[in-house]
């Protein structure tokens, strides 16, 4: 069928068919630094370089240059050998003049897209397998083909119970939580269970289904900690693919989590030594190929036992089929099966980035025993037989740390499982503030403590409460106990989940984002020399994230901020030097490096940085809402939280790729964030900050302003809805109006009703080192292109070309210099003098924004290296480069991309 518009209330989703497929799991490579990438700008390929084994269904976006795909021009999957097959597409977001800009699309297991595949205008053939949707008033029911899965309306349980072939696989699905009212061992625990509020069909098929989940964790007296889950299900898959997000909404004082899980039961119906138990361990290589270890082991072992019970049962047992029948067992095991120990209880819990345990026990009561250790789980497990069972994953297992997967009474007739999100073996979660406010109790102090330590910390704004944090986790109802390999498979699939992308040539034509990015180009030296150090940059962090161990529950996904050479560490616990949080915009440089490179190994950076900071960084509920957190030793402890670190600009890059209805949920929370700066002064600490009318607020051009055009723009696309271009043009409109444009609007006065800005600061001109860091530049580039504002495009012209220039230059054409001349942030800024360059064909100011990029002598080539320091000077042997800071990178990047991209031809 077609692509059309869509309302974000009711999305109506609009999709193609063709063949079925069979249920499957799938198994990625590995993500490599280079990938080869077609040569087509119209072909797909996998982000990791080739087709999975096997998948279980996916989806992806695609981006369209303007005017190229209408609404209701239906779309389909063409192979290299011009055969149409099964794809299901619907908007994502639409350019202004209504075409398609972004469209998104699912595929079933049974069709994997290989060389010369592409998306084309036209008629799919139809499905003959596809997904179904029955509503009731009581429940909603997703059948695709393999599994029947029954969803309730409301109660504690989530998912009633998931049928194969007429047989129970799994039932009783819902969430637990354990809460202690103290963080040290020892506290009475609480029990919380989830508590179903709305369910709501997303898609119907043809070949994916997705259902939104959303209620709260309750005892029946007190209802808290609220979720939002969603679950995907695809035509002739087994599997369940469930994206499980929570808010913290307790008091941190007394509400200590110390288990949150998703929990189900399995029905057991084979005898125990036909019963399975399966975890998956380490990545390895064997034979060239991505690999996993696996623990396999029976409830009831046959193996390794006084008399033999014959060699066809042994590898029966070890290979996960059904043993030969009893009466052939040696008659010493045939007639005391029973004194054989059944172990009903494993665990693998992960509790630290270095280490896993395996240990069973035969019942509750009973002592564990140690089975194994081992460094990073990859979260899978499993338990069942021949008659079928459950393999069940998380992503991210031991990056996500504290984590756990228990099966519990494997020896009953059911099992159950729990995928801890938090393991309950762990310590309780404590998120209290790290220091007591060390006396800070006026305003002045607080602007002492900004002096040392680089803080901004306030009474009560380093909170917790409004944060979050989303995990996924799959569900494979199987048939039967699958074989080692496919058990690794899967594994490989719920740790790297396949994803179709398309070549940096076409995100590039279709200036879906912009034009300030070119291809990597090496042709001459001096481009060269530049790229190799884009390159060492990204290794370089990449490379960081594994030594320091930035991983864990709330951490996964950050990076540091700025580097102690002395201590030869990251400046983890120095106030404002500590988590980077998005502080001047690593995320779009890696975003920007994926699009130009296709390198998996950036994208999955970027990926876990967008679930970090979209989550954790950001506030969904509470006094500050939709408002993110500056960077800080905890992730919400800093007291400046700001539009410049929830903004859009960081996120809106792996929604439209991915088709992440999650992220598009974080998007569309934050079209109104502005208001927060009414309730929140952001100058409250401003001695002589000017005093507004109600209903307005202080609003810094760049960091706030700027943010706010990246969530307005992409509501707007997203939904086609007006008022938000309406707002953009606003604000644009003020800033072109204003004497000096963007060096009269620094400090505006901002009305949330209507979008419009007001300078504050009179006739004197300004400029802050931050205003083009966040985003100001990519987004004013983009908003430029798609809304016609006499004035603006002039206005930020004149802002580009000035902020470096020489004083006196400023002095002649403002009146004033905006600076003292050592203006920060310099080479960042080199960025904008080439945008003017580009723009006007000044050669001259071409020369001068390469004059301003190669300033900082650290970039070059003698630099690109790193030094080992080895114990006792620090902990463990570590390779580092003091001079690497994520400001100076992120800025440098950016600024290397796009004046390679502007003003390459002018490279002296």
């Amino acid at each position: 069928m077609s692509l059309n518009r869509f309302s974000p209330a009711r999305r109506q989703f609009f999709v193609h068919s063709a063949a079925a497929g069979a249920a499957a799991a799938l198994a990625p490579a590995l993500a490599q630094a280079a990938v080869q990438i077609p040569t087509d700008p119209r072909a797909l390929r996998w982000l990791e370089g080739k087709a999975p084994e096997l998948h279980a269904g996916l989806a992806w976006g695609l981006p369209w240059a303007r005017a190229e795909l209408a609404q209701g021009v239906g779309l389909r999957l063409r192979d290299a050998a011009g055969k149409a097959h099964a794809l299901q597409s619907w908007p994502l977001a639409y350019w202004p003049d209504g075409s398609i800009k972004w469209s998104g699309h699912a595929l079933p297991p049974g069709i994997t897209p290989a060389a010369g595949w592409s998306v084309e205008p036209g008629d799919a053939p139809a499905y003959a397998h596809a997904v179904r949707v029955e509503e009731s008033a009581d429940a909603v029911i997703v059948d695709t083909g393999v599994i029947r899965v029954q969803l309730p309306r409301r109660g504690s349980k989530l998912i009633q119970t998931v049928l194969r072939g007429g047989v129970e696989i799994l039932r009783d699905g819902l969430l637990v939580a354990q809460v202690d009212s103290q963080p040290e061992a020892g506290a009475s625990t609480h029990a919380y269970r989830s508590e179903l509020e709305t369910l709501t069909v997303e898609q119907r098929g043809p070949l994916r289904a997705v259902v939104r989940l959303q209620g709260q964790h309750s005892d029946g007296k007190r209802a808290w900690l609220p979720f939002d889950l969603r679950l995907y299900l695809h035509a002739g898959s087994d599997a369940i693919r469930i994206v499980h997000s929570f808010v913290y909404d307790g008091d941190p004082q007394q509400d200590f989590i110390r288990g949150l899980g998703l929990r189900f039961a399995v029905p057991l119906r084979d005898l125990p030594h036909d019963r399975h138990l399966r975890f998956s361990g380490e990545p390895a290589r064997q034979d060239d190929k991505q690999t996993y270890g696996l623990w396999a082991e029976g409830v009831r072992n046959l193996t390794g036992l006084r008399r033999d019970p014959g060699a066809a049962v042994r590898a029966a047992q070890f290979e996960g089929r059904a043993c030969p029948p009893i009466e052939t067992f040696h008659p010493s095991i045939r007639n005391h099966l029973e004194r054989i120990p059944a172990w009903g209880d494993v665990s693998l819990s992960q509790l630290g980035p270095d280490n896993f345990q395996i240990k069973k026990r035969t019942k509750s009561g009973q002592s564990w025993v140690h089975a194994a250790w081992g460094r990073r789980a990859s979260g899978l497990g499993y338990i069942g037989g021949p008659s079928g069972g459950v393999a069940f994953g998380m992503r991210d297992f031991w990056q996500r740390h504290p984590t756990q997967l228990d099966i519990r009474n494997a020896h009953t007739d059911t099992a159950e499982v729990t995928t801890w999100l938090w393991s309950p073996e762990a310590p309780a979660m404590d998120i209290r503030p790290y220091h007591d406010g060390l006396g800070q109790d006026s305003f002045d102090k607080q602007l002492q403590g900004l002096e040392v330590t680089y803080e901004d910390w306030e009474p009560g704004f380093d909170s917790p409460v409004g944060v979050g944090r989303s995990n996924e986790i799959t569900l494979f109802a199987v048939a039967a106990t699958p074989s080692r390999e496919q058990l690794v498979q899967m594994a490989a699939a719920v740790q790297t989940p396949p994803l179709l992308v398309a070549t940096p040539q076409r995100y590039l034509s279709t200036r879906v984002f912009g034009n300030l990015w070119g291809l990597p180009d090496r042709s001459t030296p001096q481009k060269a020399a530049i790229e190799d150090r884009l390159d060492f940059l990204l290794d370089f962090y990449k490379q960081e994230i594994e030594q320091r161990r930035w991983s864990g529950f709330w951490d996964h996904g950050d990076v540091r901020h700025t580097y102690d050479a002395d201590r030869h560490e990251w400046r983890y616990d120095v106030g404002g030097y500590a988590w980077d949080n998005s502080e001047l915009s690593p995320d779009l440089w890696l975003w920007y490096s994926f699009l130009r490179s296709g390198r998996a190994d950036v994208f999955r950076i970027a990926e876990a940085m967008v679930r970090h900071t979209s989550e954790v960084d950001t506030y969904h509920l509470g006094r500050f809402k939709g408002l993110g957190t500056r960077h800080g030793v905890q992730h919400w402890s800093d007291s400046a939280k700001q539009l410049r670190i929830s903004t859009a600009a960081y996120r809106r890059h792996y929604h439209y790729l991915t088709a992440d209805e999650r992220i598009g949920d974080v998007l569309s929370s934050l079209r109104d964030a502005d208001r927060q700066l009414i309730a929140l002064n952001p100058t409250r600490k401003v001695k002589d900050a000017p005093k507004l009318p109600a209903g307005q607020a202080l609003m810094g051009v760049g960091t706030d302003w700027g943010s706010m055009l990246a969530n307005w723009l992409t509501e707007w696309e997203r939904s086609g809805d007006t008022r938000w271009r309406d707002k953009i043009r606003r604000g644009m409109e003020s800033v072109a109006g204003m004497k000096h444009g963007f060096f009269s609007a620094s400090g505006s006065a901002y009305d949330p009703l209507t979008g419009a800005l007001r300078s504050v600061i009179g006739e004197r001109v300004a400029a802050s080192h931050l205003s083009a860091v966040f985003g100001l530049v990519e987004m004013v580039a983009d908003v430029s292109s798609l809304i016609e504002v006499p004035g603006f495009e002039a206005a930020w012209l004149q802002y580009c070309r000035l902020y470096n220039a020489p004083l006196e230059q400023q002095r002649a054409e403002l009146g004033a210099q905006v600076h003292g001349g050592g203006n920060a942030l310099w080479v960042g800024h080199s960025r904008l003098t080439a945008y003017a360059a580009a723009r006007s064909g000044d050669q001259a100011l071409a020369q001068r924004a390469w004059a301003e990029f190669f300033r900082d002598r650290r970039y070059g080539a003698e630099q690109l290296r790193r030094r080992q320091v080895l114990p006792p000077a620090v902990l463990r042997p570590v390779e580092e480069a003091p001079w690497v800071s994520t400001n100076d990178a992120a800025q440098w990047s950016l600024a290397a991309i796009q004046n390679l991209a502007l003003i390459g031809d002018h490279l002296p």
